[in-house]
Formats: structure tokens, sequence, C-alpha cells
């Protein structure tokens, strides 16, 4: 935590001082006001008769006192929030690029919605404790030793109260704070849920809507708030105990104020006056330890929350940096010339864009331990077209996964042009690779900047040239307002066929060596599916090509057909060669394809 407060020591430090000059302020106040009362308007030492001048000049002293104090309050306040808001706003950031940093398997062991209270509510927690710390925990303090010391100053006998009212505040405040703070964690974890809850509904809204869920989901969100307010309630029953008990003892060391005055206003010579300026400091002294008991429930619930992002700001990414650049393999080209233009595929190093697979076996972390990929040997030469066919589960998403190193391979070694993909820096490597996914992931944002998201300098000409590839134009124009045609979240406003072609124009943009398609074009027709091919064949002969798909009629004109069955590859060819030696193959052809039927490539 102190990486983060030691860049605004300044302020933390300019904060509790201008706290003091505020608080010395109102420790001033009773003294003034026990001269009004003795000399002012009782004129004790003018024989009984009350002077109006000093009552003026002191009521002047007073009203001084506090402008100088509610400025130094002011001041106070700027600098206490200028420390923790930057402190949160450091904090969240690190968090959000920690958790940007972590692998696949690592957010899967933290859900969503846990994330999303870390990152805001937690920090937030941590936040009103710094500001407590800074601000309450000096303002009570000052509070608590000036206000001691001027009852003593007065007369001994009132400070002697006052020590003996902090027992009894204190092992009440301890007593509650002990039951009350194993409560806060809990209360994090129930806030976990509600999120948790709310993030898979509003994402899954079309499948809770299409099976008629409303009341399901609404009833298992209830549950989970419920059990958030539970524990909210059980807290504030607590606190609602303490309060009443901490005013009993502070009613009882008035009344013994008053009580012990009265009989030495008699005997010494105490004044009305020093009375009521002991029962307003008594009154600032016990108030304040009331005060410390919320400062040190804030300090719980903040150490509880700073427990919880300390899990997430340690956790190191399971896929690390290797030590070399992937520029020192091959120099990938720029995707822009220095006159703007996207350099054409003839430019690209011709030797780039090799993929290697020897002896690869996967399993998922934290599973079951099984096996999804058993013994992969393959090669993609640069600027082939490769596909991968096979059944659901067969494997053929986490062999492509494991090239950008989304995971790694339990066992062998993943070559992308003769080097070990855990050689490579990740930044390096997944730039050399272009992706585009079954599910397409768009956002709030123009379909010009969702093209371009992996490219943010490219031209209107680079994007559209991309999205003619990708047989996207067509629909762009169609819409009013273009490519400046907002997007809604998660692409809401498109069909899926919109959707993938979007993804697919963004991956072209890219302009990598290596492009991967993982079922990228299931909701397209078989027309435009073709088009889109026979655009990838022409323009991008050059880039290395993998194409999962569930349809022979998408993959038969590639240069090569993977087929996999159970995480194996059985076989590995051209289409004609596969009709003549695969079974499988065969089995999946006859299965999809009717005589007379539109096939790709034909």
């Amino acid at each position: 935590m102190w990486k983060y407060l030691k860049k605004y020591l300044f302020f933390a430090i300019l904060a509790p001082l201008f706290m003091i000059g505020e608080v010395s302020m109102d420790l001033i106040q009773p003294s003034f006001m026990s001269t009004i009362v003795d000399e002012g308007v009782l004129g004790l030492s003018n024989g009984g008769v009350g002077d109006l001048s000093i009552v003026l000049n002191t009521g002047l002293k007073m009203i001084l006192c506090v402008v100088i104090g509610g400025s130094c309050g002011v001041l106070c306040g700027v600098f206490s929030n200028l420390c923790a808001q930057n402190f949160g706003n450091d904090m969240r950031k690190d968090a959000f690029r920690r958790i940007m940093s972590l692998s696949f398997e690592q957010p899967d062991q933290c859900s969503t919605g846990s994330l999303v209270t870390r990152t805001t509510n937690d920090i937030t927690q941590i936040q009103n404790m710094i500001q407590q710390c800074i601000r309450g925990f000096i303002r009570q303090l000052v509070f608590m030793v000036g206000g001691v010391a001027c009852m003593i100053s007065m007369d001994i006998s009132f400070g002697i109260i006052a020590l003996c009212a902090f027992p009894f505040l204190i092992v009440c405040i301890v007593f509650f704070l002990s039951k009350i703070t194993p409560f806060f964690s809990i209360l994090q974890e129930k806030l976990d849920r509600v999120n948790s809850v709310m993030q898979e509904n509003v994402a899954g809204a079309r499948v809770v809507k299409a099976y008629v869920r409303e009341n399901y989901e609404t009833d298992r969100f209830g549950k989970a708030n419920q059990d958030l307010v539970d524990t909210q309630l059980h807290i504030l029953l607590l606190l609602s105990y303490m309060t009443p008990i901490m005013n009993i003892v502070l009613n009882i060391a008035v009344v013994a104020v008053i009580y012990v005055g009265s009989i030495r206003v008699q005997t010494v010579g105490v004044t009305p006056g020093n009375i009521m300026a002991a029962i307003t400091y008594l009154t600032y002294i016990l108030n304040s330890v009331m005060m410390f008991a919320m400062i040190f429930q804030s300090i719980s619930r903040g150490m509880a929350s700073w427990r919880r992002i300390k899990e997430v700001l340690d956790c190191e990414p399971v896929i690390a940096d290797g030590s070399c650049d992937a520029a020192d393999v091959h120099p990938k080209p720029d995707s822009q010339e220095a006159d703007g233009s996207v350099p054409d595929s003839g430019q690209r190093l011709s030797e780039t864009g090799r993929v290697e697979l020897r002896h690869v076996s996967f399993a998922y972390p934290g599973g079951s331990g099984e096996q999804v990929l058993t013994d992969i040997n393959l090669t993609i030469a640069p600027g082939e077209t490769l596909a991968l066919l096979g059944a659901t589960g067969s494997g053929k998403s986490s062999l492509v996964n494991l090239i950008p190193r989304f995971y790694d391979a339990t066992e062998g070694e993943v070559l992308v042009d003769g080097r070990n993909v855990k050689d490579y820096k990740v930044s390096e490597l997944r730039d050399r690779i272009a992706i585009a996914l079954q599910k397409s992931e768009l956002f709030s944002k123009t379909i010009r900047e969702n093209i371009s998201w992996g490219c943010p300098g490219a031209s209107d000409e680079e994007i559209l040239a991309a999205a003619r590839a990708a047989q996207a134009t067509e629909f762009i124009f169609s819409k009013p307002e273009g490519l400046d045609t907002m997007v809604a979240e998660k692409g809401m406003s498109l069909s899926g066929g919109q959707k993938q072609r979007l993804s697919i124009s963004r991956a072209l943009l890219k302009r990598s060596e290596i492009l991967i398609f993982d079922d990228s074009t299931s909701a397209l027709d078989l027309k435009t599916e073709a088009k889109l091919y026979e655009a990838l064949r022409t323009t991008y002969q050059d880039v290395t090509k993998i194409i999962i798909a569930q349809r022979i009629a998408s993959v038969r004109g590639a240069d090569r057909i993977a087929v996999i069955d159970n995480g194996r590859i059985v076989a590995c060819a051209p289409h004609e060669e596969l009709m003549k030696s695969c079974e499988l193959y065969q089995d999946i052809y006859r299965s999809q394809l009717k005589e007379g039927g539109e096939i790709y490539g034909e």
C-alpha cells in the first residue's frame, strides 16, 4: 500500500497540518465563550457588572478563529482528497492492468463479478480508509489530547473525569469491533455474488428471455441480494448497540463535570464559564473517542478490502514473457508505410508465418487432467492455408489457442518461425497473429473503431479494404452513418453474420503473418463465405491461414485439411486425397453434402 501512498506523501502531510490548524481554532472557542460568560455577562471581576465591549471583542475573535479554522478545514479537505483519490486511481489502474495481463485460466478462478467488486467497491473502501486516516484520525486525536490538556489547565479534576471515561469507551469499542471485523470480508464476498449474478444476466439476457427464465433469475438475484442485506444488517445492528452505550458514558461524564464543577465553584473559584467550557471540551473528547470507533471500523473494512486487492496485484501471470523479442527473429513489417499505405501482401517476408507443433499434448489447467490434445505433430508452411476439421470437442480450438499462448502446451513444443513460443515476449508474439472467433466480441464504439481496434492508426481506405475482403461493406453502407454507425454493447444492434464480418475485418486489417479463423464464418451463408475465401486467396496469399470449421464446404479449398478426432490428427492432406484415403473424412463428407449441393471450391 505504501507504494501507492508515497507518491502523494506531500498531500498526506499537508492535510493533517491544516487539520491541526482547524481543530486548534475549535479548541480555542470554549475559552472565548468562558470569557464572554464570566466577564462579558456576569462581570465576575467587575463587581457583577457585565461588559458589552468584552462580548463584542471576544465575539470578533471567535469569528476570526472560525474563518481561519474554516480555511484550514477546506485546505485539509482538498489535500486529503487529492491524496486519497489519486491513490485510488493508481491502484485501480494497476489492478485492471494486472487483470488484463492474467492468463486465461486465472480469471476463471475468480468470477467476473468478484473482479468488478474488487476494482470498484474494494478500492473505494481503501480510499475511504486512507482519507479517514489522513483527516479523521488526526482530527480526533488532536481533539482528544487538546481537550484533555485544556480541561486540566482549567481544573485538574475535570481532566481526571475525562480520563476515567476512557477505559469504558475503549472496552466498548474493542468489544464491538472484534465482533464486526470478521464480517467485512464476508460482506465483500456477498457483494461479489450479487455482481456475478447481475453480470451473467445482463450478458445472457437473450438466453434468459428465450427460455422465459426471468422469474427464476429474479429469484436468484433476490437471494444473493438478501444475503448481502442480511450481512450488512448484522453489522449495522452491532453498531447500533455500540452508539447508545457510548452516549450513556458521555452523559454520565457530563453530569460528573457539572457536579464536580458545582462543588469547585464554591471552594476554589471555578467559574460558571469554566464549567461550560469543560462540558464543551468533554463533549469534544468523548465524541472524538466515538469517532475513533467509526475510523477503526473504516480501517477494518479497508484492510479487508486491501487483502482482496492484494490477491489481484500479487497474482503473477502464468503465461510469462520469454527472453526473445519477436523482432529479433524476423522483423514484422509495419502496418503502415511512411505514406500511410498498408504494405501489399507481396512485400511480406516469405519466410515468416511458419507454425510447428512437435509432440504436443494439452490438458486444461485446473480440470480433471484429461488430455484434450495428444501427441500432435503438425507443420504449417508460410502462406499455407490449413483447415482443421472435426467433431465438436475434438480439440480444434484448443490446438489454435496454443499458438498465441492463450494456454501453454502440457507436453511438447509449439514453434513460430522456428522458435518456441515460450521464448517470445507475449505481446510481440500475439502481434504477429490475428484471430477471428466464432463469438464476435464487439465494443460500444463505431464500426470504424471496432474494425481498427488492432490497428488504431488505419485510414478509412485501409479499413474499407479489410471490410471489402470480409464482405462487410454492403451492410456497412446500408447504415445511414456508414463507418460512423455506433455498435451497441456486445454488438446487440447487429446480426450474427454482421458481427462475424466485422470481426473478420478487424483481423484482416491487422496484417499479421498468421491469421486464425476459429469457426468465425459459421453465421455466413456459403456464397458469402466463398467470396471471403476467394479474397483471402488473392489478397492475403502470403499470410499463413488456419481455418477451423464444421462444414467441409467451408474448408475444401484449403491447401491441406487436418482431420482431428479425440485430440489426435488422424489425417492431413488436400480434400481430394482425403476423399480417397480417410474414412472419417468421407463419412463427414457424406453426412454433410448431398449431390447437387453448393460446394465451396467447385
